[in-house]
C-alpha cells in the first residue's frame, strides 16, 4: 500500500502567540477528511519560552494508482 501526505499549517494570534482558531482550524480539518485524507498527527512549533508560533496538522490517504 502506497500513501501520500499533506501538512497543514494554522498560525497562532496574539501577541505571544497561542491563540488559535479553533473553528478555521476545524473547518480545514473536516474539509480533507471528506477528501478522504486522515488525521495522523498534530503539534505545535515552539516561538519562544513555551509560546505556540503554529499548530500543524499531517494527515494521509492512500495513494490512487
Amino acid at each position: 500500500m502506497k500513501w501520500e501526505y499533506k501538512t497543514i499549517k494554522e498560525p497562532t494570534t496574539g501577541f505571544t502567540g497561542g491563540k488559535l482558531d479553533e473553528n478555521n482550524l476545524n473547518n480545514r480539518m473536516n474539509l480533507l477528511g471528506e477528501q478522504g485524507w486522515e488525521l495522523v498527527n498534530v503539534f505545535d512549533t515552539n516561538l519562544s519560552q513555551g509560546a505556540t508560533r503554529d499548530v500543524v496538522a499531517v494527515f494521509k490517504r492512500q495513494k490512487q494508482g
